[in-house]
């Protein structure tokens, strides 16, 4: 590299482009020799256009912890990552076979529970799991499919090996950017990708809307579907009103459904529309003030009596938190191995159960090499990494470790690799992890790419939005 990228230097890390001195990327070869033609000024310019379009077009997500500024953009960067297509087949089955996991383990604890009275996984993480619902035990599902929606987040150690860190089955969230990135990066960067050959992410809503049409009640012919929303104070509310354009549903509150003679119908000027499925963005506890939270506003009163009673479906299904708790994907190879007799395609990074005695033993002697993470917590809050964390900090830690242990994992800290980034007058090395998206109804589809976050800041490896990160195009080479 002779231009934009002669001073770029992975520092020691996997880099998505330019891979290592013993492994080099060669199917970045084309796209490096482009990039590096182009001037840090036009770069820059593109950025700025890249940025203005954002605001233009609404594209925001909501920090509930920043009292000042709740609304904000999502932080682009033009650089896309790029993934070989024999990377990508590798990604796309091991995600195929959690998600097909995961399902088969919903579905056995909700009904005859051979995993925990095999004694695989202790029957109390489960049972006694804040995310276990006994309204949904003995109820049938649709190819028995509970996770219809599952995002999972990978990231790739040093060596190159792509590591699952985390299970999201419940309300995954974030396709919205995967698809809009798309747009930004060709209209910012067309000669950059003029016959490249990258697989296309568009038809995510198509898939999506035939899924939901696949699990609408027997005997429904033409079924209503609808996108059900906390509302416009939602963290993903720009996404809700995404999905519910490109699959042509209704994006509708709560406030706008209602239980009437055993069926859900939705409220219109016209008069009460039967609704046979909804894509629930609005998690298990606001669901239904009857069964669940009385206080919450956000639900419909007696809607879980009528999913019970098979008269409408809901994506994804109720209780699909206990697979996600991050208690229960220290065992995820041992429920892959149980249901399916396989060993992980991805494996976990290695994790440590702070429940167990010598699990916490381990973690409290360890503390300052290791990343402590609460089990019920997303969006990177409460994560401790050990080697960046001050004298104060790990004290405060072990203190509430030893309080609470059941309440924590600790994991190695894994180099996340890294991915050339636009940082103010120059172009530097910063952390990304991939959050795959898998649709799943009679089969499982995995969107190609998925959402490529990066850590904005020097040296952070916590990508999340709402800790300072941000995003880019993630191109998967056909």
């Amino acid at each position: 590299m002779s231009g934009l990228l002669a001073k770029y230097d992975p520092d020691g890390f996997f880099c998505e482009l330019f891979g290592t001195p013993e492994r080099p990327a060669g199917h970045t070869l084309e796209i490096r020799a482009r990039l590096d033609q182009m001037r840090i000024a036009a770069l820059r310019r593109r950025a700025a256009a890249s940025e203005r379009e954002l605001y233009g077009l609404g594209i925001t997500f909501t920090v509930y912890s920043d009292k000042h500024t709740i609304d904000r953009i999502l932080p682009f960067d033009v650089i896309p990552r790029v993934i070989s297509r024999d990377d990508w087949r590798r990604i796309e089955a091991g995600c195929i076979q959690r998600v097909t996991a995961i399902n088969l383990f919903l579905d056995d604890i909700y009904h005859r529970q051979s995993i925990l009275k095999n004694g695989v996984i202790p029957a109390e993480l489960v049972l006694r799991n804040v995310s276990f619902r006994p309204e949904m035990i003995g109820h049938d599902l649709p190819n028995k499919t509970y996770v219809h929606v599952c995002g999972i987040d990978i990231v790739r150690d040093c060596e190159g090996t792509f590591r699952v860190l985390e299970d999201n089955a419940r309300i995954p969230s974030g396709v919205s950017y995967v698809i809009e990135n798309r747009h930004l990066t060709l209209r910012a960067f067309p000669d950059l990708a003029d016959n490249i050959g990258i697989m296309p992410v568009s038809d995510y809503g198509s898939r999506l809307r035939e899924v939901l049409a696949e699990i609408a009640p027997t005997g429904v012919g033409d079924p209503g579907v609808v996108l059900l929303s906390p509302g416009v104070f939602n963290s993903a509310y720009f996404e809700h009103v995404f999905l519910a354009r490109e699959m042509g549903m209704p994006l509708v509150e709560g406030r706008d459904l209602l239980v009437m003679d055993g069926q859900v119908f939705m409220k219109t000027t016209g008069g009460p529309i039967r609704v046979d499925v909804i894509y629930r963005r609005i998690d298990d506890d606001f669901l239904d003030p009857t069964r669940f939270r009385p206080e919450s506003l956000l639900g419909v009163p007696g809607i879980m009596e009528v999913y019970r009673n098979g008269r409408v479906a809901l994506a994804n299904a109720v209780g699909t938190g206990v697979a996600d708790d991050k208690a229960i994907y220290t065992y995820m190879p041992k429920i892959i191995k149980y249901y399916l007799d396989q060993d992980p395609i991805l494996p976990n990074v290695e994790t440590w159960l702070c429940r167990n005695p010598s699990d916490l033993a381990f973690t409290l002697a360890h503390l300052d090499e290791l990343v402590v993470k609460p089990v019920g917590e997303s969006g990177g809050y409460g994560v401790v990494i050990g080697p960046k964390a001050s004298a104060e900090e790990l004290e405060t830690c072990r203190a509430k470790l030893k309080a609470q242990p059941e309440n924590y994992i600790s994991q190695t800290v894994v180099d996340l690799s890294v991915c050339p980034t636009l940082v103010d007058q120059t172009i530097a090395p910063r952390h990304v992890d991939l959050r795959p998206f898998v649709i799943t109804g009679k089969s499982s589809w995995v969107l190609p790419g998925g959402l490529t976050r990066v850590a904005l800041r020097e040296g952070s490896l916590i990508v999340n939005s709402s800790q300072g990160g941000g995003t880019k195009d993630t191109w998967v080479l056909e």
